[in-house]
């Protein structure tokens, strides 16, 4: 509480959320054997972003695919790798940070020590059931 009795903005009982610290990317970077796919998530409930820490093995790679509705950044932790995008290949060394916009097509390859890195884009919507609106002429 202050002086005037007012409750202080982001302590217990607040309404105001606390920064906090996620998770130690570079921990996560130097797991040099980790299997293939996500090794954090951004999970935070009421948050309007999603992140993904991703390994990616020496030599595999994401396949070709498009974005429609959200640009993504993406910086690499650790390894290297390509991004193939429709103007060529573009190295991905550690410390590259990309912006992929939504709508453009792209691939990953990991380099020979494998492809560690972090995306953030804004979060998508949730999916949501919704009652189907009667057809043409159907009555109600």
């Amino acid at each position: 509480m202050t002086a005037d009795g007012s409750e202080v903005r982001g302590t217990p009982g607040g309404d105001v959320p606390l920064p906090r610290i996620l998770c130690d990317t570079a921990s996560l970077a130097a797991l040099g054997d980790a299997p293939a796919g996500a090794l954090w998530r951004l999970a935070e409930s009421g948050r309007q972003l999603d992140a993904n820490v991703v390994r990616v093995p020496p030599g595999q790679r994401v396949d070709t695919h498009r974005e429609p509705d959200l640009d993504v950044l993406l910086l690499v932790l650790a390894g290297d790798g390509t991004l193939t995008a429709p103007d060529g290949t573009h190295p991905l060394p550690a410390g590259a940070l990309t912006w992929l916009p939504h709508g453009s097509t792209r691939a990953l390859t990991a380099g020979p020590e494998g492809l560690t890195y972090l995306t953030v884009h804004r979060r998508r919507p949730g999916m949501r059931i919704q009652r189907r609106d009667p057809a043409p002429g159907a009555g109600a």
